[in-house]
């Protein structure tokens, strides 16, 4: 966006974004896999070792490897910041979210907890409206409300009892989506190497407090799956982060809904997780809901493009 408010002629020393629609594309299908293999094998490794545990090791080799990308180009100067309190309540909400997904995972299928957190966009509008007095129409009103009912489809009483991994996944989404709302505000003076490193490290500071409440000492093969989870989950922000960088969110938003297709392929195969008609259903619901307001906000920001454009 910033270019949109530069000179005239572009300078040789910053030269105009090019975009790369279909190299992003590929970006964010390789974001999704590794977001979904990274979930997969969180949910397998909460079943034998404590939240806590899985929560700080994914976190912390999450931080090594960005580290180590970050570090020999921008060295700790990318910890300079104005808006060290941001980042640390960006960062309590992030743990809280990040440990209620976990939790949802232990209790109810890979593909229903990840469509209800496919419901994070829903709060993210609701969160602007009321902390950034964004104004919301009825369209976007009622697309809130019918996202809702999806997950309210995803997350219906089962043949034996209430999914309460449900409530935990519901919970996520709305955190989450209130983190989006904030970091939306924060990108006017926060890199993305800034706002990335601050989370990791807070959160890794966070995650280690839980430590004491349990630790299991993991075999060397589960040592190889934590690692690998953290090294997906860092690369797959990579890749998403880099996907909107070549593209506009409009163009490779809607593939980020592929992760529930690859959540349902790993759910069936490791645990055998059959979709139920209510999960297809909600899903599509949350998702056609995400897309619509998606849809919206582009159509919006163009026709504030235009209007600008004619004004000058």
């Amino acid at each position: 966006m910033s270019e949109a408010n530069g000179a005239a002629r572009p300078s040789s020393s910053n030269p105009p974004r090019r975009e790369h629609v279909p190299l992003a594309i590929l970006y964010m299908l390789g974001a999704t896999v590794l977001f979904s293999a990274s979930s997969a094998a969180s949910k397998w490794l909460v079943a034998y070792y404590p939240i806590g545990e899985v929560l700080f090791t994914r976190t912390l080799v999450a931080l090594i490897t960005c580290a180590s990308f970050v570090f020999p180009y921008t060295g700790l100067a990318v910890y300079r910041t104005k808006r060290l309190r941001h980042h640390t309540m960006r960062s309590v909400s992030q743990a809280c979210s990040q440990a209620f997904l976990l939790i949802a995972f232990s209790m109810m299928p890979l593909a229903g907890a990840i469509a209800i957190n496919f419901s994070s966009p829903l709060f993210a509008t609701l969160a602007c409206a009321l902390l950034l007095k964004e104004k919301v129409g009825p369209a976007r009103w009622g697309a809130l409300l019918v996202g809702f009912c999806g997950v309210l489809i995803v997350s219906h009483p089962g043949p034996d009892t209430f999914q309460i991994g449900a409530l935990f996944a519901l919970a996520n989404a709305v955190l989450y989506g209130s983190v989006t709302a904030g970091v939306r505000s924060m990108t006017a003076t926060e890199s993305a190497e800034t706002l990335t490193l601050y989370q990791l490290t807070m959160l890794t500071g966070f995650f280690t407090l839980l430590l004491p409440l349990g630790w299991t000492t993991p075999t060397a093969v589960d040592v190889g799956w934590m690692i690998f989870n953290g090294v997906s989950n860092a690369i797959g922000q990579y890749w998403w982060t880099r996907s909107l960088h070549l593209a506009p969110a409009s163009a490779v938003a809607p593939f980020y809904y592929l992760s529930l297709v690859w959540a349902s392929m790993l759910g069936f195969a490791i645990w055998g997780e059959v979709p139920t008609l209510f999960l297809i259903v909600g899903s599509a619901i949350v998702v056609a809901s995400g897309l619509f307001l998606l849809w919206r906000e582009n159509s919006a920001r163009q026709s504030q493009t235009m209007a600008q454009a004619a004004a000058e």
